[in-house]
């Protein structure tokens, strides 16, 4: 058994009503949107949100239909923010699959975004879920300047520690800290345990991004070397940040020039991969991660002991310990 079935073992059965009730919310009378839509469900991911929002949930007492309103909320939000990132990003791949825009054109993307957004919305008004619905949207909100605040840096390449960690607070764990908060609230559970949930779930998904920063500087299993998309992409990611910040200025004059002008070049990329993990930048990550993994524990093992916690433990250990 894979470490996720292992994990999704407790909520094998709110899974498996879940997935049916979202592929139902996403029905429409718009053949092109159906074939869209199918082609979406088809290619999803690991449901790692759906998975926190379950299990936070069922540490508290049985899913109710809020729960899987909850679930399906973020969810849609989650999908549309990822097909409008690939017509921002240009990005023809998604999963190993094409994107939407690679498909159907920047256009249907859009559009195909935007109905996502309102199933949304409309899944929570419907059922005045107004509460899920004021998390969920100043999430999205969150997102979007993460990624402007992001962009912004990027053109001057002048990021510190204190900008990173707001941005990647704002577009990866603003999402991972809604649906922890969001299966509390939807067992009801009092104000002080929600702020506790959605710091845990923001705590996780620091660490979740702080891994996938290390993935540039980490060997892939798929081509036998660091991948070095990052740089090429020009982000400013927390190994590349600490060595800029600790190099003497004409190396990181160096830097600054590849990731400008050479980014493109794989022998400059590999030769800023090397300066970074000899001047402890990796290090500096890993230790950095596994800090915001030791919180986000600390809070969790606060809550009495069940089979749901345990998951979540597993899940947390498993953001910082996946290969991809």
């Amino acid at each position: 058994m894979s470490i996720i079935s292992e994990i999704k073992q407790p909520i094998k059965q709110e899974m498996i009503a879940f997935e049916k009730e979202f592929k139902d919310s996403l029905k429409s009378k718009v053949p092109l949107l159906d074939r869209i839509m199918h082609y979406i469900i088809k290619r999803k991911g690991k449901q790692m949100r759906p998975m926190f929002v379950f299990l936070t949930a069922r540490m508290f007492g049985e899913i109710n239909d809020k729960s899987y309103r909850a679930a399906s909320l973020i969810e849609l939000l989650h999908t549309a923010t990822l097909v409008h990132d690939d017509v921002v990003d240009e990005s023809n791949i998604r999963r190993g699959f094409f994107s939407i825009n690679a498909l159907w054109k920047n256009k249907i993307a859009v559009l195909v975004g935007d109905f996502l957004l309102s199933k949304g919305l409309l899944l929570s008004v419907e059922n005045k879920d107004f509460d899920l619905l004021e998390i969920v949207s100043s999430a999205v909100k969150d997102m979007s300047e993460g990624e402007l605040l992001q962009i912004e840096k990027a053109r001057r390449l002048d990021i510190e520690e204190k900008i990173y960690f707001d941005i990647i607070r704002k577009k990866t764990a603003v999402l991972i800290s809604s649906c922890c908060s969001c299966g509390a609230i939807s067992m009801n559970q009092n104000n002080n345990i929600i702020q506790k949930m959605k710091i845990f779930g923001e705590k996780v998904g620091i660490a979740f991004q702080i891994k996938d920063d290390l993935f540039d500087y980490t060997q892939s299993t798929l081509i036998g070397k660091p991948t070095g998309i990052d740089i090429r992409e020009q982000k400013m990611t927390l190994p590349l940040i600490f060595t800029l910040n600790t190099v003497t200025p004409k190396i990181k004059n160096k830097i600054i020039n590849v990731i400008k002008n050479h980014n493109k070049n794989p022998e400059k990329v590999e030769e800023i991969i090397d300066l970074v993990i000899k001047s402890g930048g990796v290090d500096y990550a890993k230790k950095s991660m596994m800090m915001y993994q030791k919180q986000a524990l600390e809070i969790l093992l606060g809550f009495p002991k069940n089979k749901y916690r345990d998951s979540l433990e597993k899940l947390v250990n498993y953001v910082i310990e996946r290969k991809k």
